[in-house]
């Protein structure tokens, strides 16, 4: 219900309005402290009306950071590559799932992401507890998982647009909250995802 609800609104954003909010989504996002001082950074490559995340990984990329991007696994789990350029990238249809765009390069495995400093996430919403309501194919809820397994912590930031930030998301007890939310309009952190 939820998902359904905020899929629809996004699409019906034109190009142009998702071409303005990656632009201003990247230069938010590149003012976040945990992005300044990042060696390494998991992040993903919008697909469709998602925020637009291109301008933010080339540019981070332009910093020297190293961005690792994942490829979905058959069981939806993720694997990850590092990303190189746009030219690193292959557009990979998953069966009656979306296309998606994922490194071409050598996969890691899926323990790779424990070595980020951020870890990028999509979504479709953030509560004000720093719930994060994704596309509920659980392939983060997993990454998350394995994060809190390795020990990792890194900083947990998901990418929105305003209007996707509101008072309450369904959520369940293995829900791990974000520390911050990015929109073209600002940040907003959650002390509950400290």
């Amino acid at each position: 219900m939820f998902r359904r609800e905020f899929l629809a609104v996004r699409n019906r954003l034109t190009a142009d309005d998702v071409r303005e909010a990656a632009e201003a989504l990247a230069g938010r996002a590149l003012e976040l402290p945990e992005l300044a001082r990042a060696r390494t950074v998991a992040a993903y490559v919008s697909v469709g009306s998602e925020p637009g995340t291109l301008a933010l990984l080339d540019a981070l990329r332009a910093r020297g950071v190293r961005v690792l991007l994942p490829a979905l696994l058959p069981d939806n789990d993720l694997d990850w590559g590092a990303y190189t350029g746009e030219g690193s990238l292959a557009r990979v249809q998953h069966g009656g799932k979306m296309a998606l765009f994922e490194p071409t390069g050598e996969h890691l495995g899926p323990d790779a992401v424990a070595g980020a400093d951020v870890v990028l996430l999509p979504g479709l919403a953030v509560d004000a507890r720093g719930v994060r309501l994704g596309r509920g194919g659980g392939s983060y809820d997993r990454v998350l998982a394995r994060l809190e397994g390795a020990d990792a912590r890194p900083a947990l930031v998901v990418l929105l647009y305003d209007s996707e930030v509101v008072e309450r998301v369904p959520s369940e007890a293995h829900d791990r909250p974000v520390h911050a939310v990015v929109t073209p309009s600002g940040v907003r952190r959650f002390p509950s995802g400290a």
